[in-house]
Formats: structure tokens, sequence, C-alpha cells
């Protein structure tokens, strides 16, 4: 068992979900209210990454994290250090590769909110931003636990996008399944299949929590 690589791959899923809470639910909570009639563009570019091979998105944020990129430029003039085989870099990559699994439970959970609710709550003079975190919230956590856990397990397990982003830097980048696979190259079988049976008893305890919290939200 790589623990080097378990303490990555538990760290980049723990940042991954951090910042598509903050990110995700804004965004998804724009997407269920919102009546704009091209919000379909949105939640096309947001499932994306669904559709999308991971080593093809993984080749796009290569591209677009380098050195010849402004976003690269700007964030080597800040940082002294280059994007692309880091930590940060595969945090970048993990976060659009995810989107779609917060956003997605997100949004579901806060159409279920009834609307009444939330209008009585206006006509009572409270905020919109009050609102949201007086009602909508409450009434929604069983649906954002559901994206978190969703997110979380999903990024554990996630293998093309760090390897085109990061490559495979023990302590850095170094992942589970990059190890596994590393493993498997060199007919390691038995440390490849601990890990990966590690793996699967952790995907099906996710599975069990998510059904669990669906019995609670059954739109979801």
């Amino acid at each position: 068992m790589e623990w080097t690589a378990a303490w990555v791959t538990v760290k980049l899923a723990a940042c991954t979900t951090g910042l598509l809470l903050v990110v995700g639910l804004p965004l998804a909570y724009w997407l269920a209210s919102v009546r704009w009639r091209g919000k379909f563009l949105i939640e096309a570019v947001v499932a994306l990454p669904l559709v999308l091979p991971p080593t093809v998105l993984g080749f796009y944020v290569l591209i677009a994290t380098g050195p010849n990129s402004p976003l690269g430029q700007g964030f080597e003039a800040l940082s002294g250090r280059r994007l692309p085989f880091t930590f940060t870099g595969i945090l970048v990559g993990s976060v659009l590769f995810n989107l779609p699994f917060s956003v997605r439970p997100f949004g579901a959970a806060f159409a279920t909110v009834d609307r009444k609710l939330v209008e009585a709550s206006w006509c009572l003079g409270v905020s919109r931003l009050g609102t949201f975190v007086r009602v909508v919230l409450p009434l929604s956590w069983p649906g954002i636990l559901i994206g978190m856990v969703l997110t979380f397990a999903h990024a554990v397990g996630e293998f093309g996008v760090v390897l085109m982003v990061g490559g495979n830097i023990p302590g850095v980048t170094r992942t589970l399944s990059i190890a596994i696979y590393d493993d498997v190259q060199a007919l390691n079988y038995e440390s490849a299949g601990h890990m990966a049976l590690m793996l699967v008893g952790f995907s099906f305890a996710v599975l069990c929590l998510i059904y669990a919290l669906q019995r609670r939200v059954p739109a979801l």
C-alpha cells in the first residue's frame, strides 16, 4: 500500500470538494432559479466533462495552464512556479472535471425547494442572501451532501486528467489510481490488487451513503 499516494489522493479529493462547494453552490442556485432562455448553454458547458474523455479535458487543461498560455504566465509571474506537473495544476484539472458531479446534484436539490417559501421570505423583508442561508440551504442540505460525497468519491478515482496535467511525481501528483497503473505495468499484481480492493470498498460505501441520502430526497 502506497500511503503517500493515498495521502495525495485524499488531499486532492478534499480540496476539489471544498472548492466546488464554494464555486458550485452559487452557480447551481443561479441555474436552478434563473429564467434566462439561453441558460442551456451554461448547463451544456457544466455537463461537458461527463461526455469528454478525461485525456481530452486533461490535454486542454495542460495547454491552458502551460508556460505559453496567459493563465500559465500569470500564475508563474505571481508564484514563481508553473502549474503543470504540480499539485495545484492537478487540482485545477480536478475541479473542472468534477464540476458536473457537484453542480447537477446541487441544482436538483435547489429545484425541489418550494418557490412559495422563498417568495414568502422575500415578502417578510429577508434579503436574497438571507433567504438563501435561512430557507434554501436547510431545505436542500441532503442534495448538497450528495453532491459533496459524489464529488469526493469521483475525485478519488481520477486517472486521465491527473496523469495528463500532473504526470507521475511521487508525493506531488502520484495518486492511487496512477499507483495501481504503475504496479500493473510492473506486474506487481499483489500490490495493485490491495489498492484496487480498497477503492472498490470505498466506492461501495459511497454508493450506499448516496442511496441512503436519496431516500430522504426522492426527487434526486
